[in-house]
């Protein structure tokens, strides 16, 4: 006897039963009445398609439920449309700014980006970052080097893979894009020696970085150039704390009456141990920093700083990466974007000294 279950269906029915197939790049162009090139550059964030236009495809795809296939297109065109960003922290403003500038950049062109932090910062740390950018496919890499710890001889980047280097040495080996720090600290100095102080005191950032040493190295450079001696530098590590300890050391200096400070962090920093001690800023002492972070303008008083562009920064390594990807002509060595002082109530005239309290 055969025992026959009803209700449900056979197994060779539910075997040749077919998942529904989701839109294709064919279904969204008939709806939106292009054509799949016009889908596909869309698609990419092509630059040169209609505004009209693109707004038809990109409604044609919510209303098909399509989404491009990153993986197929770049099989396809052996391209991933993703940058990959390698950095050794986040935690300083410059770099986090940096990241923020080339991510908005990188959309512009229709390019993602990849965030790898590199915990040391040493040859074997990079190359594993390159090898985790590797397995995440990208087709370009932007490394955000900022620490002396490794230069130019020696960073060994793995072969066939466009590299953009900012804030390094690397000199002609990779295309570098970096604020031009000795110009911004050459600003801040010559600032207060025309103010009438007869001298400048330097708040620097850590030894390693590369920023910090470049702007020290301008801000004794500069004084020499005036005649001026360079009084011992009071070393910090970006942080307002840093600053702080040595806004207390520079406010037991009687001769010190302009202070110069690597980053606005430790200009802050000197302003609360300036304050704490009694010393007036301007009128005792003038503080001028770098940067000019958002808030700059609500320290009080409102920092004198040098200015920095963080997101031509961005957009220019975007831009040279782009270029070396895309196999047109670029120009090795460093590209230096501008920096300008900006001078808000923190500095001040040298007035004659008064008595500590």
């Amino acid at each position: 006897m055969t025992w026959v279950k009803k209700g449900l269906p056979s197994m060779s029915g539910a075997s040749t039963r077919r998942p529904r197939r989701g839109a294709s790049m064919a279904d969204v162009a008939r709806v939106a009445g292009v054509s799949s090139q016009t889908v596909s550059r869309v698609s990419t964030g092509h630059p040169g398609v209609v505004e009209s236009t693109r707004r038809q495809v990109l409604d044609a795809m919510k209303q098909l439920g399509y989404r491009p296939n990153s993986a197929a297109r770049a099989l396809k065109y052996g391209e991933f449309r993703t940058i990959g960003v390698i950095l050794f922290t986040l935690a300083t403003i410059g770099n986090s700014r940096t990241v923020e500038a080339i991510a908005t950049s990188a959309a512009r062109e229709g390019y993602a980006i990849t965030l790898i932090p590199v915990a040391e910062p040493t040859q074997d740390g990079v190359l594993g970052a390159f090898t985790r950018l590797g397995e995440l496919a990208v087709d370009g890499v932007i490394v955000i080097m900022e620490v002396h710890l490794l230069g130019a001889a020696d960073l060994a980047l793995p072969p066939g893979i466009q590299v953009v280097v900012i804030d390094s040495d690397a000199g002609d080996r990779y295309p570098v894009v970096d604020t031009d720090q000795a110009a911004g600290a050459r600003l801040a100095v010559r600032h207060l020696l025309d103010l009438g102080h007869r001298t400048v005191w330097h708040v620097a950032g850590p030894a390693e970085s590369f920023a910090a040493e470049r702007r020290t190295e301008a801000w004794r450079r500069t004084l020499a150039e005036a005649g001026r001696t360079a009084p011992p530098v009071q070393c910090g590590d970006w942080s307002a704390e840093s600053g702080y300890r040595a806004g207390l050391v520079l406010a037991d200096e009687r001769d010190c009456t302009a202070v110069f400070a690597a980053n606005d962090q430790m200009a802050l920093g000197v302003l609360r141990a300036l304050h704490q001690r009694g010393r007036r800023v301007p009128e005792d002492i003038s503080v001028v920093g770098f940067d000019d972070i958002p808030d700059a303008s609500a320290y009080i008083p409102p920092l004198t700083t040098v200015h920095q562009d963080f997101a031509e920064v961005g957009r220019r390594s975007v831009e040279a990466l782009l270029h070396r990807i895309r196999n047109e002509p670029d120009r090795p060595g460093t590209v230096l974007v501008p920096t300008r002082l900006v001078i808000r109530e923190s500095s001040a005239r040298r007035r004659p000294a008064r008595g500590l309290r």
